[in-house]
């Protein structure tokens, strides 16, 4: 029987509000001050609220998570070539090209879908000053892996945790890897203040730094002592994100439950494959990721994609098309699909499912129940 679809659109992420009143407060205080950008009251709070919570010690709070990167290779001085990856967000490689660095792209993982560590290596020359890796979908990257190429070869080493908030290997939190991390808190993200992003570092001076980039190089009323960006947080985004970040235990108790059903449902179908981290690894809790074998599943993912929408479940192809298959960076050598055949089936398989955690058990359920009933290629060619 053809599931009764839903009457809105059910789609991948819904941002996690506080209670408007809470809100509402800190909003009276900043209207109270007039104090509403350069590091006010909200911007401080919120600083130290997250290097509280994510255990890391220098963290430098940005209007996105795009500016925050581009500060990070400011920063750390790349230049010439940094190897990145495919298969992320455009913002990822584009942050390169802004800072007149090619990118060089290395395949990833056929499982993890991370950059691949041994792709890595063969792809240094004279001109590579760093590494870009992405924690996709929250599911960390081989880091030790790749510091040791980093120390080898001298290269500095950025990852983009835009979708790794709370991510944890064993008990270190993610943002303590590399030279410098980025955080997004876009308003699709687990964690937000509707724009926002962060860099966690482990050099103070490296945070300083950062600092000064991040405010037009501005030391103090007389002095500009480098060529910054406006990257500042502003108060009503901190504020926003101190109340978001007072109900995120709960949103991942919600999301944890979500994914528990998911997982107890989806087992039952054929050529349907869960991304799952590994087991020394604290889910982020992001994204519910699922790939498509179009063999084993009788449906390919880009039918199951297009079949989800009559019953008004809207999925995301993250990441397709890849990154070295924009019209900007087609061109470069390492953009060929031969070179990145994993990053390439990657692409044409990955679905992202509805995901957040004011969806009720019965409506995952739903959903389940149109995966199931699109994947029944008997029924759906009776139509």
């Amino acid at each position: 029987m053809r599931p009764p679809p839903f009457g809105t659109p059910v789609f991948v992420t819904k941002p996690l509000l506080p209670p408007l009143e809470s809100f509402v407060g800190r909003l009276e205080a900043i209207w109270n001050s007039g104090w509403l950008t350069n590091f006010g009251p909200q911007h401080k709070q919120l600083e130290a609220a997250l290097s509280a919570h994510l255990a890391c010690p220098n963290m430098s709070l940005f209007n996105n998570g795009t500016i925050a990167l581009i500060v990070a290779c400011q920063a750390l001085r790349l230049s010439g070539e940094v190897i990145t990856t495919p298969f992320t967000f455009p913002a990822t490689t584009h942050v390169l090209q802004w800072n007149n660095i090619t990118p060089v792209f290395a395949d990833v993982e056929a499982d993890g879908l991370n950059i691949d560590p041994r792709a890595i290596e063969p792809l240094v020359t004279s001109r590579t000053s760093g590494i870009l890796g992405v924690h996709v979908y929250g599911i960390p990257c081989q880091v030790e892996a790749i510091d040791q190429i980093a120390r080898y070869f001298g290269l500095k080493v950025i990852y983009d945790a835009a979708h790794a908030f709370g991510a944890c290997i064993g008990e270190r939190p993610i943002g303590l890897f590399g030279d410098a991390t980025m955080f997004s808190f876009h308003a699709t993200k687990l964690f937000h203040s509707a724009e926002g992003g962060a860099l966690a570092v482990n050099d103070p001076a490296l945070k300083r730094r950062i600092d000064l980039l991040m405010n037009f190089g501005i030391r103090d009323e007389e002095h500009v002592v480098m060529p910054g960006i406006n990257g500042k947080m502003s108060e009503l985004s901190a504020a926003l994100g101190l109340e978001v970040l007072r109900v995120i235990d709960d949103e991942r108790d919600r999301r944890a439950r979500i994914a528990r059903i998911y997982l107890q449902r989806l087992r039952d179908f054929p050529g349907i494959s869960p991304l799952r981290p590994g087991a020394d690894v604290r889910d982020s809790l992001q994204y519910f990721v699922i790939r498509i074998d179009a063999g084993g599943a009788g449906c390919s993912r880009d039918a199951l994609h297009a079949r989800l929408r009559e019953f008004n479940v809207i999925t995301r192809k993250y990441f397709y098309p890849l990154c070295s298959e924009f019209n900007c960076y087609r061109q470069l050598p390492s953009s060929s699909r031969q070179a990145l055949p994993n990053a390439t089936r990657a692409a044409s398989e990955v679905l992202c499912l509805p995901f957040y955690g004011s969806l009720g058990d019965d409506d995952v359920h739903r959903i389940c129940d149109a995966i199931g009933f699109c994947l029944d290629s008997r029924q759906w060619s009776d139509r």
